[in-house]
């Protein structure tokens, strides 16, 4: 279930308040290299097969963290929309 408008997951915005989205590069998740649930200093990771397909072509991808609901009250994300830092998307490489 989503909050309500004008609040964030915990809790209500100040108006004009912006959310910083986390950002997360390969470099940063240690280059994984198998889709699975990792331990990070920000929480856990799951990341998927599409994921790493995503940063085997594109290295220098960041991936915006997604936080996700848990039953627990861990801190838990997945990888969300990217940016491939403008990394040339043609097929031909111009």
């Amino acid at each position: 279930m989503e909050p309500p408008a004008g609040q964030g997951r915990r809790g209500p915005l100040a108006k004009g308040m912006k959310l910083a989205v986390e950002k997360v590069t390969w470099q940063k998740a240690g280059r994984v290299s198998e889709p699975g649930r990792y331990m990070f200093r920000f929480g856990w990771l799951t990341v998927a097969a599409e994921d790493l397909a995503v940063w085997n072509q594109f290295p220098n991808a960041a991936f915006a963290l997604v936080r996700v609901t848990t039953a627990a009250d861990e801190d838990e994300f997945r990888l969300g929309a990217f940016d491939v830092g403008g990394e040339d998307l043609s097929p031909h490489g111009h």
